[in-house]
């Protein structure tokens, strides 16, 4: 087994740190979700706070590691008989992206269950992670339902697995910690509400701590042994730490005050629900035993909301994460009747490594709220300046609508999502099939069936039923796939009249907003002057597409026929990195070609091209003005798809097009 990065060697980051020791401190907390760049010592600090928790005693033999003192009655394993045990190091366990809905539950032998009446069950990763540390690295890429069966477990403490009538249950505490780059999409705010705490982290700008990350990294990757010797007795003081925070924390006193600051902290940042005061009570609490102290103070209750008050303020994958820490410092000031302290440490807490201050809080980061650094500098009127001949600045978009549904017509099997119907692991039951593989879903009652003609022939002599393995069926589902929405925009000269164009941007937003909620892969090709280029490639960030949209400049003619090249070719790579997850164009345009030989030939030609491939389009029609020409309708009927106004995207306006993609594809 190779040796973990010490956690007290991990360079800054210190709101991480602290946030993962508080979980240990207190699992009731809720969990971490870690968000942050690429590089940045994510999965390092995680991988190594393993090491720092206290060893478990265990039941001797029992798979759900079950606390001696306190069996759990309902054990698959058990009853236990007193006596039996010993310890073991408290494991971490990691979930990948790629595992399925048996490997994390477990999985149940429906033969046996069938045939001999027996619960033959396989413990799975919630199992193995009882008592220990649950990893999620990428969770933001995690399936839908596992998101959902791993919260769940995590929320109740117990997992359970039913398959036709036969159920396992088994307890399942853990602290659950998953770690996220935003760049490759959000959680839904539903999911993020369900982790305790959430940190930002980023890499250091100062030169001095940079080079301290490469030389420690470098003498880890020379000697991992050696390098963790060097910091064992600071990793042993951080355990002690932890083991007398743990004792001391049934002791210490969440006073009225303290509650009363909690509940005002929640009610001015209009946080949902109530799970926003409960993490804050429990973090507080944990921040004071970890201090030493018996009671909670006001600066406890600054740091908790900190911790666990920013990813709840989202309302669309669109907003920054972040508190604005004047009111905070305000309303705690308001409420308490303490000191809400500015931001300082303690000083008899130093924190782990150092102690938890010093790091830029979420809301400083560039794109936060009130960040006007990027935004254009504008002229008389508010309107942003040209930014040379021939090209304008961007122009900014108008405040996004709800959008109905664009789908692709057919029947997929791409991955779960909400866009278009497809043959899914999740959904209404269709039909039976032969399982290929390992069973999953059963279908009873065509097992029943398949079963049923064989029993003189097996013996059969009893109420049982008597099943073989070729008996049983798989069941075939329908739900809903995520689609790649490939976004073709037209920022030429054409169409930069600055209102036409903020109206243009208003709509992609709105669409993309769309394609958030329904799980899908986004893509940005713009095209103007004389090229096409890919502005953001295939990714399930949508934020970082708007991000793209927004700085998006104007002017040039019109290479139609690049954009449409350029797209064909973004679709044909990701048709081989994703086979199986079918495509939307969306294309943006007025509908003319400019520029180069034979320009509208051109575009004509590269338009068939999709049509020849049955891939699902939709124009946006952006033509305006009393005398309109109808190119965008012609390439439309070229990409054998359709074409829609910008006024007809509204969810109020647009109730015939799908019809209409779905009648053109047939």
């Amino acid at each position: 087994m190779s040796t973990p990065f010490p956690f007290t060697a991990v360079v800054g980051q210190d709101d991480l740190r602290l946030a993962l020791l508080l979980n240990a401190v207190s699992p009731a907390v809720g969990g971490v979700l870690v968000r942050g760049e690429k590089g940045t010592a994510k999965s390092t600090a995680v991988r190594a706070l393993s090491a720092l928790l206290p060893e478990v005693d265990v039941v001797s033999g029992c798979r759900f590691s079950c606390d001696p003192g306190s069996p759990d009655p309902a054990c698959p394993d058990g009853p236990h008989a007193p006596g039996a045990s010993g310890s073991r190091p408290a494991r971490m366990v990691e979930l990948p992206v790629g595992a399925s809905e048996d490997r994390l539950v477990g999985a149940l032998d429906i033969e046996r269950a069938l045939s001999e009446g027996v619960k033959a069950f396989e413990p799975g990763l919630l199992a193995d992670a009882h008592r220990g540390i649950l990893y999620v690295d990428e969770v933001n890429l995690l399936h839908d339902h596992l998101v959902d069966l791993l919260l769940d477990a995590a929320a109740m403490g117990a997992s359970y697995v039913e398959r036709e009538g036969v159920s396992v249950r088994h307890a399942s505490r853990f602290l659950l910690v998953g770690t996220m780059n935003p760049e490759e999409g959000e959680l839904r705010p539903q999911l993020l509400d369900r982790f305790g705490l959430t940190v930002e982290v980023a890499a250091s700008r100062e030169p001095d701590q940079r080079v301290e990350v490469v030389r420690r990294r470098l003498a880890y990757d020379d000697d991992p042994a050696g390098f963790a010797a060097r910091w064992a007795g600071e990793e042993a003081a951080v355990r002690q730490r932890v083991v007398a925070a743990r004792a001391l924390l049934p002791s210490v006193r969440l006073g009225d005050g303290a509650l009363r600051q909690i509940a005002a902290t929640c009610a001015a940042f209009e946080v949902d629900g109530m799970r926003a005061d409960i993490v804050m009570a429990r973090t507080a609490t944990a921040l004071a035993a970890w201090a030493g102290r018996s009671d909670v103070l006001a600066e406890d209750v600054r740091q908790a909301a900190l911790l666990a008050l920013p990813h709840r303020r989202r309302r669309n994958p669109f907003d920054a994460p972040g508190l604005d820490e004047d009111k905070l410092d305000e309303t705690l000031e308001e409420f308490g009747g303490q000191d809400p302290g500015d931001g300082d440490d303690d000083p008899d807490d130093p924190g782990p490594g150092g102690g938890p201050g010093g790091q830029p809080e979420p809301g400083d980061a560039p794109g936060g709220d009130g960040d006007t650094a990027a935004r254009p500098e504008a002229g008389e009127g508010g309107e942003p300046r040209p930014s040379g001949a021939g090209e304008q600045s961007p122009v900014r978009a108008a405040e996004p609508f709800r959008a109905k549904v664009l789908s692709v017509p057919g029947l997929g099997e791409g991955a779960a999502g909400r866009r278009s119907r497809a043959r899914t692991e999740h959904g209404r039951t269709t039909g039976a099939r032969r399982p290929r593989g390992a069973l999953t879903k059963l279908h009873l009652a065509a097992t029943v069936r398949a079963a049923a003609p064989h029993q003189r022939a097996r013996g059969r002599s009893g109420p049982g039923l008597v099943v073989r393995r070729d008996d049983l069926r798989q069941a075939t589902r329908e739900g809903r796939e995520g689609n790649l929405v490939l976004f073709v925009v037209d920022a030429s000269g054409s169409m930069a009249a600055r209102q036409r164009m903020g109206a243009v941007k208003g709509a992609v937003l709105s669409l993309l907003l769309d394609a958030y909620q329904r799980r899908d892969k986004v893509g940005l090709v713009t095209f103007r002057g004389s090229a096409a280029e890919v502005a953001l490639p295939p990714t399930s960030s949508v934020d970082a597409a708007a991000a793209r949209l927004e700085s998006l400049p104007t002017g040039g003619r019109t290479p139609l026929a690049a954009g449409l090249l350029r797209a064909h070719e973004v679709l044909r790579v990701e048709r081989l990195r994703d086979p199986a997850r079918r495509a939307l164009v969306v294309v943006v345009t007025d509908g003319r070609a400019t520029g180069g030989p034979e320009p509208v030939a051109l575009a004509s030609r590269a338009a068939r091209l999709f049509a020849a491939e049955q891939v699902a389009s939709v124009v946006v029609d952006c033509e305006s003005g009393p005398v309109r020409l109808g190119l965008a309708g012609r390439l439309a009927d070229e990409l054998g798809g359709t074409a829609v106004t910008l006024d007809e995207l509204r969810a109020d306006s647009i109730a015939g097009l799908v019809k209409d993609v779905q009648r053109r594809a047939a």
